[in-house]
């Protein structure tokens, strides 16, 4: 028997290497099942190998790398502009545009993070004032106390619960409700309603966006209807928009459900899978998990951050081209669509050290997990607060704890691809301990 010897051995692995790493840069489309139901080393084989990446079926580059997703979220040119929507369905993305694409109309006015300068920053203006640091901060106690409330009702149950939805959940449909002076009693058909149309069907994507919208606006509607008959009802989100004379005239109640819509579903979702799959990180690694909690307040905030770019859901935003452009090299068209991959830009390796790893003490000076530029998340600021206490109260509530890790649920999606259960049995914590 011939010994090839390991050099031989070596080759073939490299060859082998190289085209698996091909036929994950040929296959790649976002909407696949294989893609949707673990993106990562699709990722990893763009952003080393064809990091601007053309999909010809929906005309769009895939952009995989955290410089070239900094930068094409971040231009303020108005070369890219979330025309198509920042999530179109691939129905949308198969038909082929001739040129730039014009702003949608605004008669009836649809949600403006379909626009760009002046019409986007006068909504986001009329609708952030409670979403800014001083409105987030008046919240802080109200956030500890519901998690920990709601923390207690579950232990109190001796029965392993959720840790996604019945914990974070709970805490962040909550918040929505207050913000949108809705009872905080519609907390569980908020989640409901959310949990029911994003990441959980196979329909276009794993998102099942007439539901989501016609359910959101049943709730929505009717809130805004109420506010505007009773001033004494009005939230400062709701009033920002009733107040606002848009084109020379006031916004229909549907008009202004249709821009909390963003806020409503985005401020439900993203915070519990985020909380609880950091929660699920830390218990992996005892030693993380006690260096976390040797100065709980503190740390559960920079436990935060890491969270935040390891478990943040959200995989891709788009940007279409209203001129011509340029991403590395690669040309754009007026018309063309840039998918820019932000999941993939939190594992790259030219941004973070080890990025596939969990590290709670990680330094990250910049993130784009929120995304970047005029799109920036208006709920950035909330949506920390949020992670930062669910840490904190579980932590400090609990004394250990457990996840069962077969029965965790991670429903493929193109877009929202984070852990929607997470079943946790935990052990409340001693009184003075």
């Amino acid at each position: 028997m011939t010994d090839l010897g390991p050099h031989t051995g070596n080759e073939a692995r490299r060859r082998a290497e190289a085209i698996l790493t091909t036929s994950l840069v040929e296959s790649y489309d976002p909407f696949s099942p294989a893609v949707m139901a673990n993106p990562l080393p699709f990722y990893k084989a763009l952003r080393d190998h064809d990091p601007v990446h053309y999909l010809p079926e929906y005309d769009t580059f895939a952009v995989s790398r955290f410089d070239d997703v900094w930068n094409t979220l971040g231009d303020v040119s108005g070369a890219f502009l979330s025309s198509e929507s920042s999530l179109p369905l691939p129905s949308t993305l198969r038909t082929h545009n001739d040129g730039p694409v014009p702003d949608p109309p605004t008669e009836p006015m649809g949600s403006s993070n379909m626009f760009g300068s002046p019409v986007y920053e006068r909504f986001r203006h009329a609708t952030g004032r409670p979403l800014r640091p001083g409105g987030v901060g008046r919240l802080t106690g109200w956030i500890h106390d519901r998690a920990r409330t709601r923390l207690r009702e579950l232990l109190d149950r001796g029965e392993p619960f959720d840790l996604a939805q019945d914990y974070g959940g709970h805490v962040a449909a909550g918040a929505v409700c207050r913000l949108m002076g809705l009872p905080t009693e519609l907390a569980a058909d908020v989640l409901n309603v959310v949990n029911s149309s994003t990441g959980t069907h196979l329909t276009e994507g794993g998102l099942d966006k007439v539901t989501l919208f016609r359910r959101s606006m049943e709730i929505l509607s009717p809130q805004v209807a109420k506010a505007r008959a009773d001033a004494d009802a009005r939230s400062p989100m709701v009033g920002g928009l009733l107040d606002m004379d848009f084109a020379g005239r006031e916004l229909t109640d549907d008009e202004i459900a249709v821009n909390l819509v963003c806020v409503f579903v985005g401020g439900t979702e993203t915070v519990p899978k985020v909380a609880a799959h950091g929660l699920w990180e830390l218990a992996k690694d005892p030693a993380q998990l006690a260096a976390v909690r040797a100065d709980l307040a503190a740390n559960a905030v920079t436990a935060r951050d890491e969270a935040i770019r390891y478990c943040a859901p959200a995989q891709w935003f788009l940007r279409t081209a209203r001129e011509p452009a340029e991403i590395a090299g690669t040309p754009v068209r007026p018309g063309q669509r840039v998918m820019a991959l932000v999941a993939s830009a939190a594992r790259d390796e030219r941004e973070f050290d080890a990025p596939d790893e969990f590290r709670w003490d990680r330094t990250i000076a910049r993130s784009l997990s929120f995304g970047r530029g005029q799109h920036f998340c208006i709920g950035v600021h909330l949506a920390k607060l949020e992670v930062a206490v669910l840490i904190e109260e579980f932590l400090a509530g609990v004394s250990d704890y457990e996840i069962d890790a077969d029965a965790a649920v991670r429903h493929p999606s193109s877009f929202q691809w984070g852990w929607n259960v997470v079943p946790v049995r935990a052990s409340a914590a001693r009184a003075g301990a």
